[in-house]
């Protein structure tokens, strides 16, 4: 017998839908059980299940499993092109209806080159938050290149890193500029010198960023521009970040190039010497995000809010 009442889909059945989509989203995009866990805070055996349960559901393998790797079958490949539209949609309308009530809120998932998050974001970010307390903001810290492989993934929605984009799928828009400076120990005879040439590190020891920062990359083709190879920099050591090139250089062992924004405390302790290089080294930072990713009311709030107040401080006005 037909019921009168016609059966609709509860909010748990739409829910676990959407949540089984994501998983499979993120792990059709990672091509990995084990990254996709990590990133969607779940365990591997929660996101196979998941994954299980939408098998199960199409009657059909979406990933082929070969040699502990996994690969997407035609069916995931379908199914993939359709969850990233209703995904995509999903996530619109909920920010549309939430722009409606006038009030900028929600997540905010931001990543950040390492000079960037640490020396230049959390006055920005504090600013931010004050502004517009129901935002809450989540950042992803490293270097640029991993920053750019998660907004390409759609794992962040924006990100702010020390060198333009590579990725034909990410826009790049410049915030600001920053330069780079020659940084040693006080002892060091270049502390005393008015300018540094790039023909004069040859053969220095020198600290060096690791493969992946966008301040090493801009580094290398500012030498290669000015006729000097990078191979024939002395590198006795390769750090993954600031505070540990500071630390490393403080001691004497070697010279670095650094933004002059990272050594502002170090300069006023004296504890270090900055010293501009000849020509001048000058880059820009820029902000990142999917070229074709609908782009909500608090991400372009916050895109403009961060470019103007970066500009700003780079041009030391607080």
């Amino acid at each position: 017998m037909v019921s009168p009442f016609p059966l609709l889909p509860s909010p748990f059945t739409e829910s676990m839908a959407d949540r089984r989509l994501q998983v499979f989203h993120t792990v059709a995009r990672q091509l990995s059980f084990t990254k996709a866990a990590e990133q969607l805070f779940m365990t591997q055996p929660a996101v196979t299940f998941q994954i299980k349960q939408l098998e199960e559901h199409f009657s059909a393998r979406l990933f082929e499993r070969s040699h502990g790797r996994i690969s997407l079958t035609p069916v995931g490949r379908l199914v993939l092109d359709y969850a990233e539209r209703i995904l995509g949609l999903s996530e619109e309308m909920q920010t549309r209806v939430a722009e409606l009530t006038g009030a900028i809120s929600g997540p905010l998932l931001l990543g950040a080159s390492t000079t960037i998050a640490e020396y230049v974001l959390p006055r920005i970010l504090g600013e931010f938050k004050v502004a517009h307390p129901l935002v809450h903001v989540h950042l992803t810290v490293g270097n640029s290149e991993m920053i750019e492989g998660r907004i390409a993934d759609h794992a962040l929605d924006l990100g702010l890193i020390e060198s333009p984009s590579h990725l034909p799928g990410l826009a790049s828009e410049v915030c600001c500029e920053d330069e780079l400076v020659l940084i040693c120990a006080p002892a060091h005879p270049f502390a005393k010198s008015a300018a540094v040439t790039p023909q004069q590190l040859a053969g220095e020891p020198y600290v060096s960023r690791e493969l992946g920062s966008g301040t090493r990359e801009f580094m290398d083709q500012y030498l290669r521009r000015c006729e000097v190879a990078p191979e024939d920099l002395d590198v006795v050591m390769e750090l993954g970040s600031p505070e540990a090139i500071k630390g490393v250089v403080e001691t004497g062992m070697g010279i670095s190039i650094v933004s002059r924004a990272t050594v502002a405390r170090e300069l006023k302790l004296g504890s270090l010497a900055a010293v501009p290089l000849e020509p001048r080294l000058i880059r820009t930072f820029s902000l990142v995000h999917p070229r074709e990713k609908f782009r909500s009311k608090l991400l372009t709030t916050f895109a403009d809010f961060a470019t103007a107040r970066m500009k700003q401080l780079a041009n030391g006005r607080a």
